[in-house]
Order: C-alpha cells, then structure tokens, then sequence
C-alpha cells in the first residue's frame, strides 16, 4: 500500500467520545509502526448538540499548543483538521470557527437530524425504516446544496449503523434520486466524499457510503475522496483501508486524495 495514502478521519481524547488513552503522542507511535508519515486530527464539534457529551467545546488555542509540542518532540508532521457536524441553523458558526484555526481538512458531517439525535434512537421514533433513511438522506441533501464550507462529506448513510433494525441495509433504489442530488451537489461545488471504514467495526460487512453510490459518484463526475478510519481508539487507525481501496477500484477510482492546507492532492492507489 501507498504509505502516502494517510488516515483522514480520527478522534483523540479531545473528542468526550474517544478513548481518554488516545493522545497525539499514542496515535504517532502507531503511525511510525506502520511506516506512516503524517497524521491528521479530526476532532469533533458539534454545536448545539442534543447529546450533552458534545456540550464542551474543544479549547484550540490549548488543543493547537498541545499539537505543536508533540510534533516538535516526536519529530513528526502533524495537522490540524475538525469534523464539523452539520445542522442548518449552524452555517455562519461552523464557518466563524474554520476561519479562526489553521485546519488543514474539513469534514462535514450529520450526526442530529431535525434536531434528534440517530445514536439514541430519538430520530427514529415515528418513522418506518424508509422513511427515517429518507428523511436522513433529504437533510444530507439540503447540506450538500446550501452549505461549503467543507472539504469532503462524511460518511454519506452513515445511518444504518442506528435504528435498532434486524437488516440496516437499504435499497439504492428507494433513495436513488434524492442520493444522487446530493452527489451532483458536492461536485458542483467542488468538494468530496469520504470513504469511511468504521461501518466493518460496527459488524455491517462494510464501509460509508456503499458501492452504488461510489459508482454513481464517479458517473457523475466525482473525483475527490478520501479515506477514514474514524477511529475512536488508537488501535483502529488506519484500520479497514484494504476493503476501502478494493471499493474504490470497483468503483472505477484509480486515485485517492489527500489534503494539505484545505487543497486536495491525488495520489495513485
């Protein structure tokens, strides 16, 4: 493997959800071990969040001092990216936030739909299983065609890890029109989708977003993708990107993207 292909989507203990054990120091000496050379952090913040775990803010100020030191002591490049969650009313600070830091990668991502939160299961709650994965993909839509301020959408029906249903799956052609307006609508404005691997750890067989809709990304036009682990514990970063570039090949990709400075450069698989 491309050992300049790197990790995209990861958590530290600066994200309440991550492994207090899962520092900047612990996720280098995993990288130097599997010949890795650079490592982005992406750190979640979710304004207005229903869940109290996201109620307190990260300290950049802190988190950027903190990341400056342990790339200077262990002699290794670092950068600085975020996972932005997304809600509508959340535009204008989302934005007021990228341009206060020096983030190098952006990723947008839903983790609240409507103001419900998909984790605990309130977002369900009334709906059949079509309807919710519907609802979830229209909310996606209307991120995708009024909001920019993002470098790649995160893991696109990233969903079906939730509802508590005996088969997550969905059909693509339930969905297919309103999936694809989103497609059509990150590539117009110039941005990208991420492969995401966390959906193997979560025993659903695969990655976010599916084949289908890689292959409709590329019909479409698509050029921009990158790979994350998502990882919440060291021990999973850079985990599952074997099955995430098989994916990518049979989806007609032979390239994969890295971010330096909010600009993608493409690299061969």
């Amino acid at each position: 493997m491309n050992k300049k292909i790197i990790d995209h989507h990861m958590h530290t203990n600066y994200s309440l959800d991550a492994d207090p054990k899962a520092t900047f120091k612990t996720y280098v000496d995993k990288a130097k071990t599997l010949g890795i050379e650079r490592l982005i952090f992406t750190d979640h913040v979710d304004f207005d969040s229903p869940a109290e775990i996201f109620d307190t803010p990260i300290d950049y100020d802190l988190y950027i001092k903190d990341l400056n030191e342990t790339a200077k002591n262990e002699q290794f490049q670092l950068s600085l990216g975020v996972e932005l969650g997304y809600q509508p009313h959340l535009k204008e600070r989302n934005k007021a936030l990228t341009e206060a830091y020096p983030f190098e990668f952006v990723i947008s991502s839903i983790h609240f739909c409507d103001g419900l939160d998909l984790y605990n299961g309130d977002f369900f709650k009334g709906k059949t299983q079509k309807e919710a994965y519907q609802r979830y993909f229209e909310i996606c839509l209307e991120a995708a065609e009024n909001y920019d301020g993002y470098d790649v959408f995160g893991h696109l029906d990233y969903i079906i890890r939730y509802g508590g249903y005996q088969n997550r799956r969905y059909n693509y052609t339930d969905h297919e029109e309103t999936i694809e307006k989103i497609l059509a609508a990150i590539i117009k404005n110039s941005k990208g989708m991420e492969i995401n691997t966390s959906g193997i750890r979560y025993g659903l067989g695969m990655v976010h977003p599916t084949l289908e809709i890689m292959k409709a990304y590329k019909r479409l036009g698509g050029k921009i993708v990158t790979i994350g682990s998502d990882a919440h514990y060291t021990k999973d970063y850079y985990s599952g990107f074997d099955e995430a570039l098989q994916l990518l090949k049979d989806a007609g990709f032979d390239e994969v993207t890295v971010f330096e400075q909010r600009k993608p450069k493409f690299i061969k698989i």
